[in-house]
């Protein structure tokens, strides 16, 4: 029997956005990650596909868009996505967002206790829902599924 390549991590993500100049302003002012790049969705060559990330196209950095004007509206369902969870360090970047966020008007839950992590949440446009989590403590190896 044949076995399946080994995951090493998500390379990136694909959302689609009905406004891609508002996405542009949320990704670069509120989670402070960048536009990288610009290019051409080869599926279709007349779409534009946006690269959010670190600037060096890591795998595992990259956020990327394309902006579908028709899109119907946001229906939670099989094959949806509840929400995109950013990796941030520690409770010292949650709450260094929480004051960012604040400064700006944004209302975000509070720093919620998942005991593997913790988490912040904020909605962005288009009511997506945003969750930086910190690294740790992680999941303990003697612990069963």
């Amino acid at each position: 029997m044949t076995r399946p390549a080994r995951v090493k991590g998500l390379h990136h993500l694909t959302l689609v956005t009905r406004d891609m100049d508002e996405m542009v302003r949320f990704f670069n002012e509120v989670l402070g990650i960048l536009l990288v790049k610009i290019d051409h969705n080869f599926d279709r060559p007349e779409q534009k596909h946006y690269f959010f990330g670190d600037g060096e196209g890591q795998p595992g950095t990259l956020v990327t868009f394309f902006e579908i004007l028709d899109l119907p509206e946001n229906i939670l369902g099989p094959g949806g996505m509840h929400h995109v969870a950013f990796w941030v360090q520690d409770e010292d970047a949650l709450r260094a967002q929480i004051k960012h966020l604040d400064g700006m008007g944004i209302g975000h839950s509070e720093i919620i206790d998942r005991i593997y992590f913790k988490s912040l949440y904020f909605r962005g446009p288009e009511d997506l829902l945003i969750e930086f989590a910190t690294e740790g403590p992680g999941f303990p190896e003697e612990e069963s599924l």
